[in-house]
C-alpha cells in the first residue's frame, strides 16, 4: 500500500518556521518596550533616604516623560533596555561613536516649584566614567527653584522670590530629643525612624544616641537622641511623658560648610544658602569672582562650549576673555525632602534642562529594606500612592 505525500499548499509555503515567529515576537517586544521607555514612562527605584519621608527607600515609581516632553536620545548606539552597563557586567552598554543633539518633544506642562523630578546627575561622579548626559546616573529630588527664581535658605526654610516655600508634610529634618530614659530601635521604628545598615548604598542613620559622661558611674549614659524625622512626628513625640524637649538641629548663619556649592567664596551651609538666581535661557550675568563661583561650572560643563577656560576670576571661550555671559538653556535648583540627609543642588549646583528625565507620578510597589519575608516586606499603605 502506497502513501501519497501530502500536498503543500500556498499557505504552508508562506508560513515561517516557529523559531522565526518567536524571534519576530521578541524583536517586536523589545522595540515596543524601548519606545515606551524612551518616550512615555520609565520605572525608577528609590535607593537612598534623601526624599524621606515623602518617598521611602524601597519605593518603586513610574516616571512620566509625557509631562515635560520626552528628550530625544543623545546616544543612539545603546543596547535596548539598558542604562550604563550590560546586565551583570562592567562593560558599557553604549557607544559614543554617534552623539546627536537632544531635542525635547512637546509636553503638556513644564517643571514647577514643588514637582518631584527625576534627572541625570549633572557633575561627573568621582571614580566613575563620565557618561554622556543622557546616560548619567538617575537622581530624584524636589524642584525648589525654576529658571529666573531667586532662592535663599534661611535657618532651614526655603524662600523663593522672598516667599517661603511650603515644606512637604512628611519632609524630614534633624532634631535633638532630650529624654529621661533610654530608647531603642523598636520605639523609633514605631514612628518610622529606622536605621538601615544592610543597604549596598551604605548605612542610613536616622536615629543616633547622644551621650554624656556620668562621673559617679564612670560610664557614658544617653541624654538624648538626634533623629531625622518630620514635623508631624515631632508633635506626636512631644506629647510623651519621657520626652523633656525637642529642638531642631540647625547650622548657624555665617558658618562655611565644606563641600557646599560656591563655598570657596560664600560662607554658606545646608541651612543658610544664597541668595542665588537660578539661570534662565537668555539671562546675562557679569563675569567676576562671585558669579564665577556660582556659574563657572555651569559654563564649563553644560553649555556646549568646546574647551572653555574658567579660572577663579576669568572666563575664556574660543580664546576670548568675557566680561559678561548669556546662558544657552534653562536650569533648576533641586533639594531632597530629607533636608539634612540629602546631597543636592546645595552641594553640586544647578540641573540643566537637558538633564531632566521626567516627573515622578506614583508608587506602584514599596518594599521595606529591613529583613522581612514575603507579604510582611510590602508596605501596603504606600502602594499605588501618588507622588506629592
Amino acid at each position: 500500500m502506497f502513501r501519497t505525500k501530502p500536498k503543500t499548499t500556498k499557505a504552508d509555503k508562506g508560513r515561517k518556521p516557529a523559531w522565526k515567529e518567536w524571534l519576530d515576537s521578541l524583536v517586536f517586544a523589545v522595540v515596543a518596550a524601548t519606545v515606551i521607555r524612551f518616550f512615555t514612562f520609565t520605572a525608577f527605584a528609590i535607593p537612598t533616604p534623601s526624599m524621606e519621608g515623602s518617598l521611602l527607600v524601597g519605593d518603586f515609581l513610574f516616571v512620566s516623560k509625557l509631562h515635560y516632553g520626552a528628550l530625544t536620545p543623545k546616544t543612539p548606539l545603546q543596547i535596548p533596555l539598558t542604562h550604563q552597563k550590560i546586565w551583570g557586567t562592567n562593560l558599557p552598554s553604549y557607544s559614543r561613536a554617534i552623539q546627536l543633539p537632544a531635542y525635547r518633544l512637546p509636553g503638556f506642562t513644564t517643571v514647577k516649584n514643588g514637582d518631584v523630578v527625576v534627572f541625570n546627575y549633572p557633575p561627573p561622579i568621582a571614580g566613575e566614567p563620565d557618561h554622556p548626559s543622557d546616560l548619567r546616573t538617575n537622581y530624584i529630588k524636589r524642584c525648589v527653584g525654576i529658571p529666573g527664581d531667586v532662592l535663599t535658605v534661611k535657618l532651614g526654610e526655603v524662600y523663593v522670590n522672598d516667599r517661603k516655600l511650603p515644606l512637604p508634610e512628611d519632609a524630614r529634618s534633624s532634631y535633638f530629643i532630650r529624654t529621661t530614659e533610654p530608647l531603642g530601635e523598636a520605639f523609633f521604628r514605631r514612628y518610622g525612624i529606622v536605621n538601615d545598615f544592610n543597604s549596598a548604598e551604605g548605612p542610613f542613620i536616622n536615629w543616633q544616641p547622644l551621650e554624656a559622661y556620668d562621673a559617679a558611674r564612670r560610664t557614658s549614659v544617653p541624654v538624648g537622641y538626634r533623629v531625622f524625622t518630620s514635623r508631624r512626628v515631632v508633635e506626636e513625640l512631644k506629647a510623651l511623658d519621657w520626652v523633656q524637649g525637642i529642638e531642631p538641629v540647625l547650622e548657624q548663619p555665617g558658618r562655611r560648610q565644606e563641600g557646599i556649592y560656591g563655598g570657596s567664596v560664600f560662607p554658606w551651609n545646608i541651612d543658610n544658602f544664597g541668595p542665588v538666581r537660578v539661570p534662565r535661557k537668555g539671562m546675562t550675568v557679569p563675569i567676576n569672582r562671585e558669579t564665577i563661583a556660582l556659574y563657572g561650572p555651569v559654563i564649563q560643563r553644560y553649555e556646549g562650549h568646546e574647551m572653555p577656560v574658567v579660572t577663579a576670576t576669568t572666563v575664556e571661550i574660543d580664546g576670548k576673555p568675557l566680561k559678561t555671559y548669556t546662558f544657552r538653556q534653562d536650569y533648576y535648583f533641586m533639594m531632597g525632602d530629607n533636608r539634612h540627609n540629602s546631597e543636592d543642588s546645595r552641594f553640586w549646583g544647578f540641573v540643566p534642562e537637558d538633564h531632566i528625565v521626567g516627573k515622578a507620578v506614583f508608587v506602584w510597589m514599596s518594599l521595606d529594606p529591613a529583613p522581612k519575608n514575603g507579604w510582611n516586606a510590602i508596605r501596603w499603605n504606600h502602594l499605588f500612592s501618588p507622588v506629592r
